[in-house]
């Protein structure tokens, strides 16, 4: 009995992530935020823009926590002035 393998596709580009296809080109990691496979081209880009970022995080995760320290909070849950 032969077992069905599933496919999987990147979470950020949605492309199959095939050894055929990525094994030249970097081949893929699983992000550490999310767990899902994504290309290593689709990681989070670290300090230098070539190496990638550690812990390993796709750029849809590292978009999401750039966008949660820009939220303004409302001005009751903001911290109180030093002086008061």
């Amino acid at each position: 009995m032969l077992l069905g393998i599933e496919p999987r596709n990147c979470k950020v580009c949605r492309q199959g992530l095939y050894r055929d296809k990525t094994m030249f080109r970097g081949g893929w990691s699983r992000c550490a935020v999310c767990d899902e496979f994504v290309h290593y081209s689709c990681l989070a880009s670290g300090k230098v823009s070539f190496l990638k970022a550690r812990p390993r995080i796709c750029k849809t995760c590292r978009a999401a926590e750039e966008q949660a320290k820009h939220v303004i909070l409302p001005p009751s849950t903001q911290p109180a002035p030093a002086g008061s």
